[in-house]
């Protein structure tokens, strides 16, 4: 449970957070969920989605918190500085060199793959869709939607930048604030891509959400850089 009288909780879930729907909105995840919502029930979607985010939160915040038990608390912190510098920096040189009007190349790529699977499907009542020959369902009886809105999500969030910035965040604040920041902002930005996901991503400016990720990512490394690890 966040304790409310904890400043430092407060600050590693705001952090947290803010990291998460600057690095998820307009990414790979975003526009899975986005895609297969069209097609798919949103409930089953979103819950696939969610938990497979959940389980690499999870994962990411336990690495990260191992991370200074095995070396110097100092060493951790400022390679979590450097992850950050790096990320931030990225953000801004890709975002620069875009065109304002210019398509994601995420959204583009995970229609292409999920369009070859799509060719797989035939059509349900109401306007969804299963695989031929198939009943609906999946592994363990649950249905295919949420076993395809988990794994899938799941594989593209492993080693995503979004997964080893919520661990480098982790091995320098406190663990149940960036736990809970980081689920609270996947579950806003899932929510998002399932409800108007493809509606949204014609509407956001992938330069400037590039550009803005990457001024709160070098904020980030300054903050992290100024306060020092005794300071956290």
């Amino acid at each position: 449970m966040v304790d409310s009288k904890d400043p430092s909780v407060w600050s590693a879930l705001t952090a947290s957070f803010t990291l998460i729907m600057v690095t998820e909105l307009g990414d790979k995840t975003f526009f899975i969920a986005a895609i297969l919502a069209m097609r798919n029930s949103r409930l089953a979607i979103y819950s696939g989605a969610m938990l497979a985010l959940v389980v690499m939160t999870l994962l990411a915040v336990g690495a990260g918190n191992l991370a200074p038990l095995l070396i110097p608390k100092v060493y951790t912190h400022y390679a979590a500085a450097a992850l950050f510098l790096f990320f931030g920096v990225r953000l801004l040189k890709d975002g620069w060199g875009m065109h304002p009007d210019h398509v994601s190349d995420e959204l583009e790529e995970t229609e292409a793959e999920l369009g070859e699977e799509s060719e797989e499907l035939e059509p349900l009542a109401g306007g969804e869709r299963r695989r031929a020959g198939g009943s609906g369902r999946g592994t363990c009886g649950l249905p295919a939607a949420f076993v395809q809105s988990f794994t899938l999500t799941f594989l593209a969030e492993w080693g995503d930048r979004s997964q080893i910035a919520t661990l480098a965040l982790a091995a320098s604040k406190d663990a149940v604030g960036v736990t809970v920041g980081s689920i609270f902002g996947h579950s806003i930005c899932t929510g998002l891509a399932v409800v108007g996901g493809r509606m949204l991503a014609s509407r956001i400016s992938e330069r400037t959400v590039h550009l803005v990720g990457g001024i709160v990512f070098l904020a980030f490394a300054v903050a992290a850089v100024l306060m020092g690890p005794e300071d956290l």
